[in-house]
């Protein structure tokens, strides 16, 4: 009975032992708790703890810890101080915009599901909108670069040269060229108010065409005298190729023999695709561009139909002549099939891609640079004009009879030489 007695008397003398490490042990978690909730109050306006299930990727993310409780705290403070009512959501694509404009890619966007539904259907040529050509003057203002015939922007009363200043009441100053356009296109039907400054009386409109559907017209075409034919391409969609070879056809038929003007005047670009099918048209089987990416990875780009068009061409540019509409111009240079006429062009020489992201919304940015065939880097540089003719803005704008001094020099150019 001793040894069972002794072992209950040391068996009870260690449970109050454990008793007394127990209340120690707790005074010392409940002191932990104090101190965390008394941190957590003071640091109510300066911190916002990370939610469940938020992921905080590696060191050498952008997204490291750091990172992301900045992002948290700024939410934090603002949501609590900030006197506007704050949208969520522009706070989510400001971060995307942020991210983008922190890669110096000055060409890198952010589209919304709607933004890049929209940016996709102006490439295939087909949209709801007003009827306008717009592009970026000096000061990059958006202004009217060409209003189509018969159109709801015609009949609202939109002149070239016409600076978008408001869509709606909201001031657009500042935004980009596609941010304009995705504002001013809409369902078929609907109206919308945009106000403009007329730079020849000083003085701002407010315009409200009926959007409906717009044939994308990107080629114009006539027969000039002297059975020299001209095309003046607007931009390079899906359609721009099937335009230009039924322009050229037509021409052809009309009795076009001296020679041909390539308008590429204001053309800031579009799709490499489209000046290559173009290109083939006017080139025999020819390499006519090659594009590098971030690896060294070369992508030829050929023409590949026989046929080309063998009479003398001259191409006319300025300023805004960009991108695709430069692969044009030196690929037709480079094989000494074109003659430049007018002013040097942007220098916009890098390729764009577009990628989709999980929700249907997507990015653009720059994943290549381009080459003419012979080498030639065109980012940052243009191409200088062989013949330099800056354009007569008085001339050309004028009511009464408008002349445009750079078509009539490429004319005088081919009657003279050919």
């Amino acid at each position: 009975e001793q040894p069972v007695a002794a072992q209950s008397a040391v068996t009870s003398k260690g449970d109050k032992k454990l008793f007394v490490a127990g209340i120690i042990i707790g005074a010392l978690v409940m002191a932990i708790v104090m101190v965390m909730v008394v941190l957590g109050i003071t640091r109510k306006y300066t911190r916002k703890y990370i939610e469940e299930g938020t992921y905080i990727s590696g060191s050498d993310s952008v997204l490291d810890e750091a990172t992301v409780l900045k992002i948290e705290e700024l939410q934090s403070l603002i949501e609590d101080k900030s006197i506007y009512d704050i949208d969520r959501s522009e706070l989510q694509k400001g971060l995307i915009d942020g991210f983008l404009e922190g890669t110096g890619d000055k060409y890198a966007q952010y589209y919304t599901q709607e933004e890049i539904q929209e940016q996709m259907t102006s490439y295939s040529g087909k949209f709801y909108g007003i009827g306008v050509v717009m592009g970026p003057d000096d000061n990059k203002n958006v202004y009217i670069h060409k209003v189509y015939a018969d159109s709801p922007a015609e009949r609202a009363g939109f002149r070239e040269g016409d600076i978008i200043t408001k869509v709606e009441d909201q001031d657009v100053t500042g935004l980009s060229l596609d941010e304009i356009v995705a504002m001013v296109r809409g369902e078929k039907g609907t109206a919308v108010n945009v106000t403009v400054y007329r730079q020849s009386d000083g003085q701002e409109y407010v315009l409200t065409p009926i959007r409906d559907e717009i044939k994308q017209i990107v080629i114009e075409y006539e027969m000039l005298e002297d059975t020299i034919g001209y095309i003046h391409i607007e931009e390079w969609y899906d359609t721009t190729a099937e335009q230009f070879e039924a322009a050229k056809k037509d021409l052809e038929k009309q009795g076009m023999k001296k020679g041909l003007i390539i308008d590429l005047r204001s053309n800031t670009g579009g799709l490499v695709d489209a000046c290559v099918d173009v290109l083939d048209v006017c080139l025999p089987e020819s390499p006519v561009v090659y594009i590098e990416n971030n690896e060294g990875r070369r992508i030829s780009y050929n023409a590949d139909d026989p046929e080309e068009i063998k009479i003398p061409i001259v191409i006319l540019t300025n300023g805004y002549t960009a991108s695709a509409s430069e692969i044009f111009t030196g690929a037709m240079r480079d094989y000494g099939r074109a003659v430049t006429l007018g002013t040097k062009t942007y220098g916009k020489g890098v390729v764009q891609s577009f990628f989709y992201l999980y929700d249907d919304s997507a990015v653009k940015f720059t994943t290549e640079q381009y080459f003419t065939p012979n080498g030639t880097a065109l980012d940052g540089n243009g191409i200088e004009p062989d013949i330099l003719v800056e354009l007569d803005s008085e001339a050309y704008y004028d009511k009464e009879n408008p002349v445009d001094n750079q078509l009539e020099e490429a004319k005088k150019y081919i009657n003279e030489n050919y």
